[in-house]
């Protein structure tokens, strides 16, 4: 039976501090932290900590938004856990699944979770739609081209000389934009 921590944050900019004092104040034996986005559950560590935890272990988190943002996904983790019998307890919303109140406060926080998501991406949409019908917004800029290096470098990644690796490094692109790049430079000059 061992004392289990689970950390995330959605970004690389933002700090742990706060989690990590409140795991030792719990005085969990193992932590398993990451910083990426809950919109989904494809998250090495969260993966790590439920292949980990086993019968009889406690996972604390600070708060049920640190394991999932939707309904569905945080019902299945949740499901996880009680099917390897593990309890959980969130300090934020005071939530321990040993019991009965603490399982259906869960599910009904973990609804919330998901409203909270979907009101913000909804503000997001709905705030873009008007700075676009006022003309503040323009969306991602792309990033600007030297074509006369693409054009040496191009020629180059034809003749074998470079990989397209190579190429997109030297251009300093991301693959994504490197082969849109690449579309965009055989229609332009008919290669």
């Amino acid at each position: 039976m061992s004392k289990i921590g689970y950390i995330r944050v959605s970004t690389e900019h933002q700090e742990t501090a706060r989690q990590e004092a409140l795991m030792k104040q719990y005085q969990v034996e193992r932590i398993f932290a990451e910083k990426l986005s809950g919109k989904n559950t494809d998250r090495p560590e969260l993966k790590a900590m439920l292949e980990y935890v086993r019968d009889g272990d406690t996972l604390y988190i600070e708060s049920i938004s640190r394991l999932g943002r939707s309904t569905r996904d945080l019902l299945n983790i949740i499901d996880v856990l009680q099917q390897k019998r593990v309890t959980l307890v969130s300090s934020k919303e005071n939530i321990d699944t040993n019991t009965p109140q603490g399982r259906f406060v869960l599910s009904i926080f973990a609804a919330l979770s998901e409203l909270e998501r979907e009101q913000t991406l909804q503000r997001q949409r709905e705030g873009i739609a008007i700075a676009k019908a006022q003309g503040k917004y323009k969306g991602r800029q792309p990033i600007p081209i030297n074509w006369k290096r693409f054009s040496h470098l191009y020629e180059q990644w034809k003749s074998g000389t470079i990989t397209a690796v190579e190429f997109r490094n030297q251009m300093g692109l991301r693959s994504n934009t490197f082969y849109r790049r690449l579309d965009e430079y055989k229609r332009k000059y008919n290669k």
